[in-house]
């Protein structure tokens, strides 16, 4: 019996590991193109309906173990983010949101 759960839970982890690199793109990115960047800690503004990515941002240079670095064409800002959270541009118009917050001194 347990030879045939050891069978059976070695089976399992083959077909989750296929499966898992099945999910995993393989996305080459270059200096100059143009990327979507994926915003997880967009939470002022709770809803199903707001898109999470942003930009479109120019690559400016990719580095070592899948860092790139960003650039924001309209204020020529510059970071770097893991290659992970982007995605390839394809065009069109993306809007893009400006939030103010004021804070007061108590």
């Amino acid at each position: 019996m347990r030879l045939q759960a050891y069978k059976s839970s070695r089976s399992y982890k083959h077909k989750a590991k296929l499966y898992n690199d099945k999910k995993i793109l393989n996305r080459n990115f270059q200096p100059g193109q143009q990327v979507l960047l994926f915003n997880s800690r967009l939470k002022l503004f709770p809803g199903k309906l707001k898109s999470k990515w942003s930009g479109p941002f120019s690559i400016k240079s990719v580095k070592s173990y899948g860092a790139i670095e960003l650039e924001d064409p309209a204020s020529g800002r510059t970071w770097l983010v893991n290659g992970q959270r982007l995605k390839h541009y394809l065009g069109g118009d993306v809007e893009r949101l400006t939030t103010i917050t004021q804070l007061k001194e108590p």
